[in-house]
């Protein structure tokens, strides 16, 4: 009976594995076909796929195309540098420019080829399919285009201050790794020790100027590219970003205390000489008539110094300690941006300036009134030697020729300028805190 139950159960198990065989079956064929397709197909389909994403590349570097970096055919009005891309004023009240990559140039960087001694030609492109030969330089640019020399301290001035304002705006934190100069489309390496000096105490970061000494493209990671100078700047930001920049520098040069305390307060006079052309014919003789009605106001001091002498915090300390600058006209008077606000410029020409010079000799006016300063007149030397052979330009014959000196209008001008001078100096110490209080931390520079 044993035997008989045993044999039974035999042939149900046989009768199950029967059952079970073609799905195990099954199952092992598919588990084959699975382990071929794991280790096979997925090389072949990424070999496929990367000679496909190879190809596009190649397509996308062959595409590439290089405009001129300055566009002579531009329509009046529209900006000849990057010609095809139009900037913005973002946020409101900033300087018109350009950020790169960006969705204006969908997401393409910004590229420059510049081979020497031809005309420079950019491109946009995609950072994974840059131009054949090209370098892509880290970080991010400041990349300035203008119509006049980075060398001049105006000039440099007027192209630092849309980045100085749009540094701030970043919060500080968008520092540059390196610049791209252009004048009317070419490059320039270099500009005054003294712009660099500023730039680098506003960005916190060195001055690197790039020279594209390399054969090949030169791509930016990213670029902030102003082509306007300050058009766009509001009045506001503006102001805001001469005053960024004065307690950049004060804080680069470990000015602490601008505030000329005292009982009376003082009232401190620099007069600012420069050499060579639109210098003062007799400095000495300029000096004491100003020294003798500074003299005449309680707590008056005077320095006298030549700008050639000077290193930038030398001259950054001198301005912040002035109430009264006197200067004629030239770069050296930019420095009036290390005043505080509501001082006071006096400013001379040489004879032909007030004839011909035309709008250009107001620079110095509008700075003042831009930075908050107060521009109190000029003087223009009405004498001068005959020009040679009657020659009828006037500034070509006297633009750098020396100034000369009116005693009694010099000292009536200074008398009246100082007495203000003094008046508003002595009734913001009436109303303000201690000089302890006054003291304006470096540190604090406000970024926005």
């Amino acid at each position: 009976m044993a035997r008989k139950s045993s044999i039974s159960n035999l042939h149900r198990r046989i009768r199950t594995v029967r059952r079970l065989l073609p799905l195990l079956l099954f199952t092992v064929f598919f588990y084959l076909q699975f382990k071929s397709l794991s280790f096979f197909s997925p090389t072949v389909q990424c070999d496929s796929e990367r000679a496909a994403v190879d190809d596009l590349v190649g397509r996308l570097r062959a595409s590439v195309t290089f405009l001129p970096l300055q566009d002579a055919r531009s329509r009046p009005g529209a900006a000849r540098f990057i010609s095809a891309l139009n900037d913005t004023s973002e946020p409101e009240g900033e300087a018109k420019n350009l950020v790169l990559p960006s969705p204006a140039s969908s997401g393409r960087v910004f590229c420059v080829s510049a081979p020497p001694r031809s005309d420079a030609a950019y491109a946009l492109a995609w950072r994974d399919a840059l131009p054949r030969g090209a370098a892509l330089r880290p970080g991010l640019a400041f990349v300035s285009e203008m119509s006049y020399d980075y060398r001049n301290l105006w000039h440099g001035l007027s192209a630092l201050v849309p980045f100085a304002s749009w540094h701030a705006r970043s919060g500080c934190a968008a520092r540059p790794e390196r610049w791209a100069l252009f004048l009317r489309g070419a490059v320039r390496t270099g500009t005054s020790g003294w712009l660099a000096s500023l730039a680098e105490a506003t960005t916190g970061a060195e001055m690197v100027v790039e020279t594209f000494g390399e054969p090949g493209p030169v791509c930016f990671e990213e670029a902030v590219v102003f082509r306007r100078q300050m058009e766009g700047l509001s009045r506001e930001r503006l102001r805001g970003a001469f005053d960024f920049m004065r307690c950049k520098a004060r804080a680069h040069c470990g000015v602490a205390d601008v505030s000329g305390g005292g009982d009376p307060p003082a009232m401190r006079v620099t007069l600012l000489f420069r050499t060579g052309a639109r210098a003062f014919k007799d400095e000495a003789a300029v000096e004491r008539v100003f020294q003798r009605e500074c003299a005449r106001v309680a707590g008056c001091t005077l320095a006298a110094a030549h700008i050639g002498n000077l290193t930038f915090c030398d001259q950054v300390r001198l301005l912040s300690a002035t109430d009264v600058l006197i200067s004629p006209h030239g770069a050296q008077m930019t420095n009036m941006l290390f005043m505080e606000r509501n001082s006071s410029v006096m400013e001379f020409y040489p004879l032909g300036w007030r004839q011909r010079a035309g709008g250009g000799q107001f620079v110095y006016r509008w700075m003042a009134d831009r930075a908050g300063m107060r521009h109190e007149g000029s003087w223009w030397d009405p004498h001068g030697e005959p020009c040679p052979d009657g020659n009828p330009d006037v500034l070509s014959c006297y633009k750098s020729r020396q100034i000369g000196l009116d005693e009694a209008y010099f000292a009536q001008w200074a008398a009246r300028v100082f007495a203000a001078a003094k008046e508003r100096k002595t009734s913001r110490g009436v109303v303000s805190l201690p000089v302890e209080q006054q003291r304006r931390e470096p540190a604090a520079c406000e970024c926005r």
